[in-house]
This record gives structure tokens, C-alpha cells and sequence, in this order.
């Protein structure tokens, strides 16, 4: 039987901070399977449940859980310990009320808010790759590892408001001046300011944005900017 890659545990003291785990607890801790998001960038459903949402108190519990089919990510069901729960996911529990989206904020990389239940059919994803196919036809990748083929006009770095499960564009929008961004990762993680430049890359440096935050200005790299609209957010994110 051919294995599949990637470690099912993990060294407690090597787990990301923003999952929240007790670090003198038992020496392993579940770990994230390869899939739509990087391992250090998201969460594996049960550990989302016994320690972040804190619904479940055991793996144990978690499993059960789980296993019978009672987590929803993204609106498909989905039953293995592992899998990854990353930015912009929504989550929905079995005979629970509330309706969860992991965004990134001041505090952690990666925290679960609740949202109303009208935005749980809506998702944020940013484009990361756009690919001409045959006939003409583009096929254009998200940071989640969904694509769709569209006619859509958009490009690398752009935000497209999309319609879950079913993968349909709503709304895109654009990585301009004049839009406001949220910081994804590094240490001004979600913090939202407005792009004043974008200055393109070099065969050196990746392509970059001047972005307003209160009363300073800071280059970050494009690629961990998320335009989220040009006034308020176009769902909630806060």
C-alpha cells in the first residue's frame, strides 16, 4: 500500500503558537495533512475544536465528532482529523448555532470569529495564479487550492468574493490604489490600511505595497495583502 506524505503527529513544542495547545501536555499533538492550505498557516479540525473552539474536551471527543459527519468546512463535510482549516474558511457545527470564519487578527495568525448565518455561503480568496488553457480559456487558482475556469478579468494578487460550495465568482476585487488591504501574516498581522503605491517586483525583490496604517506608512510584500474593498469589508471579518 503506498503511504501518503506528510506526518500524522507533531511535536507540541514545534506546533504553530496561534493554535492555542497546553505546551507541557502530552509530547504529540495532531498534525495537518497536506491540502489546501500550507501547514503553517492553518489548523487541523480537531485540534480547532478541543483547542481553539473548546466545544470538545478530548481527541476522543473530537473524533466522534468528526467521524460521524457533524463538521462542515467551506459547506462540504469534511471527516478526517487532519484536515487543514485555513484563512477565510467557514466553518459549520452539527446542532451548533453558531457559524465560525478563521481570520487573521492582531492578536493570532489565525482566530475563529462568529458571522451571521447570511455569510456563510460567501468566502474571500486571493488569486495566486492565472493560466491560459486550451481554447482560450483561463483557469484561475485561490490560496485555498480551489480553481475555477472563468472569463473573468482579474489578476495575480486580486480578491474575488466567491459563492461556497459551488466555487462561483460574486464580486472581484481589485489590488489598487486607493483599496483598502488586510495584512495576512508577518508582524503587522490583521491590521487593515489603505495601499498608497504598489511598486512592482525586480529580478530581486517581489513585487510590494506601500500601505497607510494610522498614522505610519510600511512596504510589505504583495502576496500578504488581502484587498478586502475600497471602504468596509465586503463581508465581515471582524
Amino acid at each position: 500500500m503506498v503511504s501518503i506524505s506528510g506526518s500524522k503527529k507533531l511535536k507540541r513544542q514545534m506546533a504553530p503558537q496561534f493554535w492555542g495547545i497546553a505546551r507541557k501536555d502530552k509530547r504529540f499533538v495532531i498534525n495537518v495533512k497536506p491540502g489546501p492550505h500550507k501547514r503553517n498557516h492553518a489548523v487541523p479540525t480537531a485540534v480547532f475544536l478541543r483547542d481553539m473552539l473548546k466545544i470538545v474536551t478530548s481527541l476522543r471527543e473530537a473524533k466522534a465528532s468528526i467521524y460521524s459527519g457533524k463538521v462542515k468546512v467551506d459547506g462540504i463535510v469534511r471527516k478526517s482529523l487532519h484536515h487543514a482549516i485555513g484563512l477565510m474558511d467557514v466553518v459549520e457545527l452539527e446542532n451548533v448555532s453558531d457559524i465560525y470564519r478563521l481570520v487573521p487578527t492582531e492578536e493570532k495568525l489565525l482566530k475563529p470569529i462568529k458571522i451571521n448565518e447570511s455569510e456563510k455561503s460567501k468566502k474571500l480568496v486571493r488569486v495566486t495564479t492565472k493560466t491560459t488553457i486550451g481554447k482560450g480559456q483561463t483557469q484561475i487558482g485561490f490560496h485555498d487550492g480551489r480553481s475555477i475556469i472563468s472569463d473573468s478579468k482579474v489578476n495575480v494578487g486580486d480578491t474575488c468574493l466567491i459563492q461556497i460550495p459551488d466555487v462561483k465568482i460574486l464580486e472581484i476585487i481589485k489590488l489598487e490604489v486607493g483599496s483598502h488591504g488586510l495584512v495576512t501574516r508577518g508582524n503587522n498581522t490583521g491590521r487593515i490600511g489603505r495601499i498608497e503605491t504598489i511598486e512592482e517586483g525586480t529580478f530581486i525583490l517581489p513585487k510590494r505595497v506601500i500601505l497607510s496604517l494610522d498614522e505610519r506608512k510600511i512596504e510589505i510584500p504583495a502576496d500578504i495583502i488581502m484587498s478586502i474593498g475600497k471602504g468596509e469589508p465586503v463581508i465581515q471579518i471582524k
